[in-house]
């Protein structure tokens, strides 16, 4: 593996780094984030601004108007767009749009692709991922999945409830994981305004950075044709790991750039506060805390490259995916945790972005499969390797 970067990518970096400073940032704050994420109408401002500068759904395809980039690539401007938890929103990156869009281009008819993905990676439209339900559905275990489609004629007529739906409020368009009357798992596409789906509530999070942010949502009845089946029948947990490894890896991305934001706030505040006759920074306590935040944030960086990387080899990145995921939720949210220590009263408080950074993150170690389930499925290939 070439650590190196190219100058294209180079240049491409410093764009969005100096775009992410000079426009994205002054607009943290807004009245217009809300609990629930950012409003639809702040959205298409963000979305506007990184239409100017070139940089709107970066990922995507060059055939529908992104940059083709690769995982490598993607590693590179995700971690810059991540520097303001607006970034990912205004660049059409954040969760659940930009894994959604990953499957799309993988998976969709050109008929499906023309109807919903085209728009969306213009910025026009958002989407959700239904998935997750109440116990005793589908949690870490997909298994356990309650949500069901049967066949109705031509059509498919789907019942059950899911919650923890990032991004549902506000979407044009849901991914719905169903099981048919043989058992299987199978993706479906549906306009959010179908009859049969309906929100029923917003929930509270500590995260409030994710536009629409998490809704439970009851899916009475809803009527799918066939032609909107992503992909095949029964292949629905197939087509969720083509979504989920790459997904899992751009959480890293997104978040590590707001790790690095909240040390470069502290590494400046311990450079220039004064405590018992020195800088704040100089006292062996704080300096020991800046070296590891330094030795997470390479860490973090390092297993992102490499699985990246694998990932543009074509390797599937199953366990190396969990392995970074792991690593990168638990090593970023020591980074911030020490920030916050550093920042005394100011961490704790809206004076700084570390106080949001913070409650923003928490949720990391758990989207995308908590920390234990990764652990525990890591184990379990280990424990099956021939010896």
């Amino acid at each position: 593996m070439d650590f190196a970067l190219s100058p294209e990518l180079i240049a491409l970096r410093d764009r969005t780094r100096q775009f992410i400073v000079e426009k994205i940032i002054p607009l943290e704050g807004d009245p217009r984030e809300t609990p629930h994420g950012p409003t639809d109408v702040f959205r298409q401002e963000l979305i506007g601004l990184a239409k100017t500068a070139g940089l709107l759904t970066p990922h995507a395809s060059k055939r529908y108007g992104g940059l083709g980039l690769s995982h490598v690539e993607k590693a590179v401007v995700f971690e810059e767009a991540g520097y303001s938890r607006l970034g990912p929103t205004a660049m059409n990156i954040h969760a659940p749009d930009e894994g959604n869009i990953h499957l799309m281009e993988q998976v969709a008819t050109p008929e499906q692709q023309l109807r919903w993905l085209v728009p969306q990676i213009e910025g026009k439209l958002r989407s959700c991922f239904a998935m997750t339900e109440p116990a005793p559905g589908a949690g870490s275990d997909p298994s356990m999945m309650l949500t069901t489609a049967v066949r109705d004629g031509a059509d498919y007529l789907i019942n059950g409830l899911k919650w923890f739906i990032t991004g549902a409020d506000g979407a044009d368009y849901v991914i719905i994981m169903a099981r048919t009357e043989d058992g299987q798992a199978t993706m479906f596409l549906s306009d959010m305004d179908a009859p049969g789906i309906a929100i029923e509530r917003n929930m509270d999070s500590l995260d409030q950075c994710f536009v629409g942010g998490h809704s439970v949502l009851r899916l009475t009845n809803v009527r799918v044709p066939q032609d909107c089946i992503l992909g095949e029948l029964g292949k629905g947990f197939r087509y969720a790991q083509v979504r989920l490894a790459p997904a899992r890896l751009t959480h890293c991305m997104r978040w590590l750039g707001q790790a690095r934001r909240a040390h470069d706030i502290a590494l400046a505040y311990a450079q220039k506060r004064q405590a018992f006759g020195q800088r704040l920074g100089d006292h062996e306590g704080i300096g020991f805390m800046l070296a590891d935040n330094d030795m997470d944030l390479q860490t973090s960086r390092l297993h992102i490259f490499q699985t990246a990387w694998l990932l543009d080899q074509g390797e599937r990145c199953n366990y190396e995916s969990s392995r970074a995921k792991v690593i990168c939720s638990e090593a970023e949210w020591r980074v911030v945790d020490r920030c916050v220590q550093i920042m005394g009263g100011q961490g704790v408080t809206g004076e700084t972005a570390i106080m949001r950074i913070f409650t923003d993150m928490r949720g990391f170690r758990i989207y995308d499969g908590p920390s234990e389930v990764h652990r525990w499925s890591m184990a379990r290939k280990l424990l099956d390797q021939k010896v």
